[in-house]
């Protein structure tokens, strides 16, 4: 399958993750315990990477899988850095409001071109570098509400420990994203054995929140499992099957594409979901939307077209055949 197959089906799972998490509410608030959404999510990516890897088992010659301890040990790393990143995500709200962390968060983009170039040194030639740097403020051109929203002079006014948490979070986000695709792709296992091993230890970290989460409530609720399935309706189920399902598309891209593409790909389905939002909900278009998806447009096309769209090559041409001399002849546009 190629890669922009993937990240297309990626955008369109991610930006509907938001719409059916919306729908699934009930006066503006949830029925079931949001928590166990992340841990249905892991075993339904579990389940089903399993029973791939079961099949991948059964041919000749089986799946290349690395037992030792000292890979398998490096699995759990990815969810202890998103679950120090959830935890700044609380504390950074705690100093900014909403919108303004919607907007820091854009800050991941860099941070993950960044980290993408220090780690697994990839280069990124400088056409690159301009459209990671397009894509992030086309994001947040889209998310800037109008000045006459009171959010617009809240933007610089918060305290300079939200503002450092913020970064703490962009960071420790491309990290994690940077971390994986490392895991992904240091050896020749099988995808469906990698999976396994993060979404094992994956489960493992959310169930110890379920408990966490029970302990601080004094079981009042009583255990984790005995409510799990609470309040859940059809599209709350289908908030758990997307949720893992992008989970699956996003590991594929991180074993055989890399970590741009799929900050491409969930920006891009941050703007379809505004757009979306326009028509399903009580969401109005603005003209920072529209600014913002056509800046983000020209950020892909600049990022993966190939160089000769972008720039005007020298043209050979041939001068009189009597001379058999070739002339060079730079085409130049004025700006």
């Amino acid at each position: 399958m190629q890669w922009y197959v993937v990240a297309s089906l990626l955008t369109v799972l991610t930006s509907s993750q938001g719409i059916l998490t919306t729908l699934s509410q009930s006066n503006g608030g949830y029925k079931y315990d949001y928590a166990t959404i992340p841990f249905l999510a892991e075993i339904f990516k579990l389940i089903v990477s399993s029973i791939f890897l079961w099949r991948e088992c059964k041919k000749t010659p089986p799946a290349r899988m690395t037992t030792e301890w000292k890979s398998v040990r490096l699995y759990p790393i990815p969810s202890i850095i998103y679950l120090i990143h959830n935890n700044v995500q609380f504390a950074t709200l705690t100093y900014v409001d909403t919108s303004t962390y919607q907007i820091m968060g854009n800050l991941k983009i860099v941070t993950t071109g960044i980290l993408f170039r220090m780690f697994l040194k990839r280069k990124l030639s400088n056409l690159q570098w301009m459209a990671i740097g397009l894509l992030a403020v086309g994001t947040t051109t889209s998310q800037v509400k109008g000045c006459g929203e009171a959010s617009c002079d809240s933007l610089f006014s918060s305290p300079i420990q939200g503002y450092m948490l913020g970064i703490l979070s962009a960071c420790l986000s491309a990290l994690a994203g940077v971390y994986t695709e490392f895991l992904m792709k240091k050896n020749n296992d099988s995808l469906y054995w990698q999976n396994v091993q993060l979404y094992t230890f994956g489960a493992i970290f959310n169930m110890a929140r379920l408990i966490l989460d029970d302990f601080r409530g004094g079981f009042e609720k009583g255990p984790w499992w005995e409510r799990i399935f609470n309040g859940y309706t059809i599209t709350t189920w289908l908030v758990v099957l997307n949720l893992g399902s992008t989970g699956l598309l996003v590991s594929w891209l991180m074993k055989y594409a890399d970590n741009i593409v799929k900050v491409y790909s969930t920006s891009m389905a941050m703007l379809l979901t505004m757009v979306l939002s326009v028509f399903l909900f009580t969401f109005k278009p603005t003209l920072q939307l529209l600014l913002g998806i056509i800046i983000c447009i020209m950020s892909l096309h600049m990022y993966f077209a190939p160089p000769s769209t972008l720039v005007d090559l020298p043209l050979a041409v041939k001068a009189a055949p009597q001379s058999g001399i070739e002339v060079s002849v730079n085409r130049r546009t004025d700006s």
